[in-house]
């Protein structure tokens, strides 16, 4: 049986709205090069900072 990663080994980014680094979830394996959002709020968030621009 293969060992899991631990936490500190897995891909981190920064999220675009808040600045925060999170990091890689297995629901995001197919997705992870167009994730660029922490939550469900942040993605909510980023229309409300586009448009104050």
């Amino acid at each position: 049986m293969a060992r899991q990663p631990s936490k500190s080994d897995l891909p981190t980014k920064i999220c675009v709205v808040c600045g925060l680094s999170f990091t890689w979830r297995k629901k995001w394996a197919k997705c992870w090069d167009d994730v660029k959002y922490c939550s469900e709020r942040c993605r909510k968030r980023r229309s409300q900072t586009q448009d104050k621009g």
